[in-house]
Formats: structure tokens, C-alpha cells, sequence
């Protein structure tokens, strides 16, 4: 399930990219940090700014603890790397280039996706009643999450058409007895956007564990409430809760 991606291109690199690589790879940090890591498998990616085209994802092999900008490789739609370096160096997982560049070609209003193959997240992911709107942090998604049909492993490039069909306009996703996907405008979006649905499917597993019924507010209620976390000051909120969960890192300064 790898993917060696051919150089093209000698190292060039704009402050933006640089600015990118750097959260990107605090972002899979502190994935690491939440315990939200399959070993080296599962992925980030980040577009990369005037380069459409272009996104970031990790060389295969480099543990989420250890990422660091040199870390990100920069492949284009084809899975391309666009920058010069050895194999090794530009060894990517040909499962998540499929989920990841199909989104990546499709959204162009999506800067950042995240993938996960957590416990809370696949058990989630194999009921058949999905999310349920039982929590604050699920009624985030209520009516504004996509569900895709486990295809086996996601190395069929036919499948990116079925992955985007099935996200749509939404910023989540959940893979059906595979993981959680999600994506933001930026990477501390996507940041926010993963931390709630993954503790979202957390307080699901706990609340069904319990040998009692559960509590579903009202439609309304539920609607009202995913209304209000589409404020107009959310972009700024998700800057502020990246920035300070960047602090729990040691030797990363917000």
C-alpha cells in the first residue's frame, strides 16, 4: 500500500507553504498528542497556498510524534511529488492519496483534510444509525455530515468520485466501518473540526454503554443549536483553540 511519487521539480518553497508546513505538521502533533494516531497509517493533508494543484501529506513511515515540515511531502492531483528528493524521502500511503486528493480535486474551498481510524470513531462508524444527536459536540453535525460505504481499502482510484458524492458540501464524514473524516477552510479548522466529532463519538460509545435509554433533544433544539456553531466568529475561535492546544507540545510555542 505504497505509493513511490517521482521528483519533478527542485526545492522551492514561498513563506506561505513554509507557514502551512509548520501547522501541518504541529497539527499532526497533536493528533499524536489526543491519541488519535492508527501507527503510521491514517493521514493529513494540507492544499498548498498558489498552488491549487499541490497538497501537502506525510512520507509514509514517519511517526505522528516526530512530523515535522520536512516531513510533508508535496504531490499534486496525480500523486506527482513535485519536489526533488530520494525515494525514501518521498514515500507516500496509496490509500490516503485516493481519500485525499479526490477531496482535494473536488473542494477547492477545503484547505485541510483529516482522516482517523480511532476506536470511538470506528465504533461510531459501524452502527447503523450513524452519529446520533445526543451531545453538544454531535449537534455540531447534526443534518451536516456525509456517510461513505466501506469499499475495502481505499486503493481503487474509481472510489475518490464515490468519497466526494458522499461528502458533499459537509466538513465530516463518516467512513462506514473504516474511520472519521473531516475537513476546514485551514488546518486549525480541520484541527476543531476532528477534536469535536471524535469526542462527539466518544460520549456516543460511553452513553450506549450504560443500561439506560437515551435522551435525543427536540429537532429544533438540535437544528437551533447546529445554527449556532456556524457563527461568524468561528474561523477566529479555531485559530484561538489551535493556537493553544499548540502549547501542550513541547518545544512548539503558539
Amino acid at each position: 500500500m505504497e505509493h513511490h511519487s517521482d521528483s519533478s521539480t527542485t526545492l522551492q518553497r514561498s513563506d506561505e507553504e513554509m507557514r502551512v508546513r509548520r501547522d501541518l505538521s504541529v497539527l499532526y502533533r497533536l493528533i499524536a498528542h489526543f491519541r488519535m494516531t492508527d501507527l503510521i497509517d491514517t493521514h493529513i493533508s494540507a492544499r498548498v497556498p498558489g498552488h491549487e494543484e499541490h497538497f501537502l501529506i506525510n512520507r509514509y513511515g514517519v511517526i505522528f510524534e516526530r512530523m515535522t515540515p520536512d516531513d510533508l511531502v508535496k504531490v499534486d492531483i496525480d500523486g506527482t511529488c513535485v519536489e526533488s528528493g530520494n525515494e525514501e524521502k518521498t514515500r507516500i500511503n496509496a490509500a490516503g492519496f485516493t481519500i485525499h486528493s479526490a477531496i482535494h480535486e473536488a473542494r477547492h474551498d477545503v484547505g485541510c483534510v483529516v482522516h482517523t481510524h480511532t476506536a470511538d470513531g470506528i465504533a461510531v462508524a459501524c452502527q447503523k444509525e450513524g452519529l446520533l444527536p445526543i451531545s453538544q459536540h454531535a449537534l455540531r453535525y447534526y443534518n451536516r455530515i456525509g456517510y461513505h460505504p466501506y469499499e475495502g481499502i481505499a486503493l481503487d482510484l474509481d472510489e475518490r468520485k464515490r468519497l466526494v458524492r458522499n461528502l458533499g458540501q459537509h466538513s465530516a464524514m463518516i467512513l462506514r466501518n473504516h474511520g472519521l473524516l473531516v475537513t476546514g477552510a485551514s488546518v486549525a479548522e480541520a484541527f476543531v473540526n476532528i477534536h469535536f466529532l471524535e469526542r462527539a463519538c466518544q460520549a456516543q460509545v460511553r452513553a450506549m454503554s450504560c443500561s439506560s435509554d437515551l435522551v435525543f433533544p427536540p429537532p429544533e433544539v438540535c437544528e437551533r443549536t447546529a445554527r449556532q456553531f456556524e457563527r461568524p466568529g468561528g474561523p477566529a475561535y479555531c485559530e484561538r483553540a489551535f493556537r493553544a492546544a499548540q502549547q501542550l507540545l513541547p518545544g512548539w510555542s503558539a
